[in-house]
């Protein structure tokens, strides 16, 4: 299938995301416990798209797989060096693996079926994929300035019942809440802190970003500064900022062989 030159397999270059995004998409813990509580109590576990090794647990023994370069090149020396292949062609053989994960990846999967098909045949036990509902994503404040954003986003998520289909066996979508000071810096993780997606670096480490051009980008700076400078935003939304969580678009889907 074709890559970028960095090696990114999917529909976003890596190889230019990567260069801020260790700064801000840091695994938050309380989304971490999700995951991991999903993954039950499988000892070797297959991480797909695992970029620079967000989510995965230091307890068990885990196989990163990254096709992108510069992702790989930003994993902390302590987690195992990332195998370089896409989810659509797992270099293991069938049934490898206790239970596989993948984070904030499958929208970017080129041959989503084929790729869900690969992750189970190599896992006998649970796959756990951290995504979001499209149906929920534009259920947010950012879809009042930059809805082309939120309309890429809701475009490229697949859908829980579509992950369901691929995956087969019993399949369960969770609701993941967002907590107010989240430290992964994906758009909604900044619901109660819009300031925060003023920050060129913070926007470019959400690949829909990259996806829209400059007069969308500078649209949305102007009227979201305007709108916290003059109180606009916080006579609209400013409960946000004192809502300990958000129940919005972020899902783990569970599915677990019959």
């Amino acid at each position: 299938m074709p890559r970028t030159a960095d090696g990114s397999a999917g529909d976003a270059d890596y190889g230019v995301i990567a260069r801020d995004y260790t700064d801000h998409r840091v695994p938050d813990p309380r989304i971490a416990r999700a995951v991991h509580a999903a993954l039950g109590s499988a000892r070797t576990v297959l991480n797909v798209g695992a970029g620079a090794g967000s989510y995965e647990p230091g307890d068990r023994d885990v196989t990163p797989v990254e096709p992108s370069a510069s992702m790989r090149a930003r994993r902390p020396g302590h987690l195992a060096e990332a195998v370089d292949a896409a989810a659509e062609d797992l270099p293991f053989g069938d049934d490898t693996f206790d239970a596989a994960m993948a984070a904030f990846t499958v929208h970017q999967w080129q041959d989503l079926d084929g790729g869900l098909a690969e992750v189970r045949r190599v896992t006998r036990g649970p796959v756990v994929l951290l995504t979001c509902d499209p149906a929920l994503v534009r259920g947010f404040w950012l879809d009042e300035y930059a809805p082309e954003v939120l309309a890429t986003e809701a475009s490229r998520y697949p859908a829980p019942d579509v992950l369901a289909a691929g995956l087969g066996g019993r399949v369960e979508s969770v609701a993941v809440p967002v907590p107010l000071d989240c430290s992964d810096g994906f758009n909604e993780a900044y619901y109660g802190r819009p300031e925060g997606l003023l920050d060129t670096s913070a926007r470019a480490s959400c690949s829909s970003w990259s996806f829209v051009g400059d007069d969308v980008v500078r649209r949305f700076t102007d009227d979201l500064s305007r709108d916290l400078g003059d109180g606009t935003w916080d006579r609209r939304h400013g409960h946000l900022r004192r809502t300990p969580e958000l129940h919005g678009s972020l899902v783990a889907v569970v599915a677990v062989p019959d």
